[in-house]
């Protein structure tokens, strides 16, 4: 009889019942995860790997032929402005850039436009192709990294030498003036030298003093003049009198 029970009160398997009692309670505690350390997340996004971008497949692209590059237009502008520059100025100079800032290059520019000199940039490569057929061919020892051509109509080595004075993160290199290369020693030599004008009116002063003695012995008494000549005379025949016994010994 007890088995019977159990087998009519007990549920069968795979028996669903109709009601089923839920536990209503305190949620069990459960472990929440901490934040990570600021410092170790810093870490783990710097050694995080990043894959190289994949490159472009050969052939994908047509090459570009030199020729192509140097017959672009922008390549032929920037030589013919390159030319007008050099052909228009009598001093070229070439300067380094070592790092000068913004606010430091536009000082220089304006210093220099004072004097009459102006800046020029022009990409090395441009200047590369058109001075290796030209007379500045002198100049391609010069065209290494980050240059700034001083240009100006008048050779004023000595304003444009204070002038760099005061930026000492731009060296000089050298420059050609009147189409003969110099270096920076040889360009501070020539800045010492005094100007054009200045030799041309020690020169004309030089002249003017001779013709000025000459005319003021012409404009004296002749009876002076007369006297200066006789007195020449005597010392040219007692001269000549000197001369003439010992020639007569060696005849006899």
């Amino acid at each position: 009889m007890a088995a019977t029970l159990c087998v009519k009160f007990l549920p069968k398997q795979g028996w669903i019942p109709l009601v089923q009692s839920v536990r209503h309670g305190s949620k069990s505690v459960t472990r929440h995860r901490k934040p990570m350390h600021i410092l170790k997340q810093k870490l783990l996004a710097v050694t995080q790997y990043n894959p190289p971008p994949r490159g472009i497949p050969r052939g994908a692209y047509p090459n570009e032929r030199t020729e192509d590059k140097e017959n672009h237009p922008l390549i032929l502008l920037l030589k013919k402005m390159l030319k007008n520059v050099l052909e228009d100025n009598k001093m070229v100079a070439v300067v380094q850039n070592n790092s000068c800032n913004t606010e430091d290059m536009l000082n220089l520019k304006f210093r220099l436009r004072k004097h009459g000199i102006t800046a020029k940039f022009f990409p090395n490569k441009v200047m590369r192709s058109f001075m290796t057929d030209s007379i500045y061919c002198n100049l391609l020892p010069l065209i290494i990294g980050p240059n700034i051509l001083l240009v100006s109509k008048e050779p004023k080595a000595k304003e444009m030498l204070m002038t760099l004075r005061a930026f000492p993160q731009l060296v000089l290199l050298g420059a050609m003036i009147d189409n003969k290369l110099m270096s920076a020693q040889g360009l501070l030599s020539y800045s010492k030298l005094p100007s054009l004008t200045v030799v041309q009116g020690e020169l004309v002063s030089g002249l003017t003093m001779l013709t000025s003695q000459t005319a003021s012995m012409l404009q004296r008494h002749p009876a002076h003049l007369s006297a200066l000549l006789q007195q020449y005379l005597e010392q040219q025949s007692s001269k000549n009198n000197t001369e003439d016994p010992p020639k007569a010994e060696q005849a006899a």
